[in-house]
């Protein structure tokens, strides 16, 4: 019977608490309860292991890899997935991680130990860190948490801010992701306007059987190309040439995270793509990542300085909606004032993103700040 009371006091403290919180909130913690429970304990690691170079050093790389390559999903094999529903997850994955296996392997192979395709020989970036603050290992974390909340940030931003020595690191990166954000929506402009006839004949009728492995093809060289350029993000924790037993836990964590990711079919953030127009036909789903890669490709080849490719993407998407809106005239486009909106919530979400890796920089290297003032307003 006292039993049976202190349970009813408990349900009933717990009723009123719930009572002054929105019920919107009280459904998010119900049905995020699991996720919560396991970045609370990834918080907990990082702050009982940062101060041990060894042990912070994997630990910030294994919750890199996960949460750089499941928000930059989309970017890369977010219309891959949304055009191929239909497959079966673990060959879309064999796929897609055997490329990974390559493209990184020729790395460590050519550059001596280095997985990164030199862009972390950039100024700034160029030394290994050799010990760790809390916030360094738990940016990742944050990534996590924004990735669940469906918002495509810049990862490059968030986890290399971390790391940077000097303000001008973060400088270059800044101003090469923004010119390859306006590059991309220019060149999205020109080809959906420029081709748009060609596009309407060829998007009528059901989509030809070579239309999918030429997708695949395409699918898979945008994944190379998006690798030697944000496998970076994830290597920033690790020395800059990596020994072979090293390179085995870094290529196979990620090959088996990738697997999750596919099993999961890209899990919440995948929504950022299935909302554009037109983007489950395998025939624009092969379009938009060749001029992608594309784009990604002419980068690389200008420097080795790092870069947002999540800028590059949502400025290709922008591009791309604005020029369907402009020649729709049979639905296949949005209006746009909706496109525009579209635009906005994206731009908005990757600027919080830029914001919070500032926020992290200046936390960990006080002095970045002062520099960033001064480089701006001397």
């Amino acid at each position: 019977m006292a039993n049976r009371k202190k349970k009813n006091r408990k349900k009933s403290g717990l009723s009123y608490i719930e009572s002054l919180l929105p019920t919107s909130f009280i459904e998010l913690i119900r049905e995020e309860r699991r996720f919560l429970i396991l970045i609370g304990l990834f918080f907990f690691l990082a702050g009982a292991f940062y101060d041990r170079p060894q042990v912070a050093m994997w630990l910030g790389f294994f919750f890199a890899a996960y949460s750089a390559i499941a928000n930059d999903s989309i970017q890369t094999i977010g219309t891959f997935l949304a055009s191929n529903a239909d497959k079966k997850w673990w060959l879309l994955w064999l796929w897609i991680g055997g490329i990974f296996v390559i493209t990184v392997s020729y790395s460590w192979y050519v550059y001596d130990g280095d997985v990164t395709y030199q862009r972390l020989t950039s100024k700034g970036f160029s030394e290994a860190p050799t010990s760790f603050k809390f916030l360094q290992v738990a940016a990742p974390l944050f990534l996590l948490i924004i990735t669940r909340l469906r918002m495509p940030v810049s990862t490059t931003f968030l986890l290399l801010s971390a790391f940077a020595t000097s303000p001008e690191g973060i400088i270059n990166v800044l101003i090469k992701s923004l010119s390859g954000y306006f590059i991309a929506f220019a060149v999205a402009i020109v080809i959906w306007l420029g081709l748009s006839k060609y596009l309407n004949r060829l998007f009528k009728g059901e989509a030809g059987s070579f239309w999918m492995p030429v997708q695949w093809i395409v699918s898979g060289l945008l994944w190379a190309v998006w690798l030697m350029q944000d496998a970076a993000n994830i290597a920033v924790y690790l020395p800059r040439s990596l020994e072979l037993s090293g390179f085995l836990v870094f290529t196979g964590f990620i090959f088996f995270g990738l697997g999750i990711l596919f099993y999961l079919r890209g899990d919440k953030i995948q929504k950022i793509v299935t909302e554009k127009s037109y983007v489950t036909d395998v025939r624009s789903a092969t379009i938009i990542d060749g001029v992608y890669a594309c784009v990604l490709y002419y980068f690389k080849s200008v420097s080795v300085v790092p870069m947002s490719t999540t800028w590059v993407f949502i400025g290709l998407l922008a591009g791309r909606e604005i020029a369907m809106s402009l020649t729709d005239s049979k639905g296949k486009g949005r209006p746009l004032s909706y496109s525009f909106k579209l635009i906005a919530k994206d731009v908005s979400y990757a600027m919080i993103g830029l914001i919070i890796s500032i926020i992290i920089a200046v936390a960990i290297n006080p002095v970045i700040w002062d520099e960033l003032v001064n480089y701006f307003f001397s």
